[in-house]
């Protein structure tokens, strides 16, 4: 599955917090990459990546507890 991530509406965002969540329900994404995914969307630009299956229910849980708005695109 594909998640565009488009927005963090938290007022304060916790930036380990989104490197963590993204490192562990990425299919193919390391620390450094998912640091940089979150600069580019915390400066307002979505991302996307490939999340694993097994991860999907979870993976969106993780993502709405740090306010972190979503597209599924596939």
């Amino acid at each position: 599955m594909k998640l565009n991530l488009l927005s963090c509406d938290a007022q304060r965002p916790d930036k380990r917090a989104i490197v963590k969540c993204i490192v562990e329900i990425s299919s193919n994404i390391d620390e450094s990459l998912a640091n940089e995914l979150t600069d580019i969307l915390l400066e307002g630009d979505a991302v996307d990546f490939e999340v694993e299956d097994k991860n999907t229910g979870s993976a969106l849980r993780a993502l709405r507890k740090l306010s972190i708005d979503y597209e599924i695109i596939e």
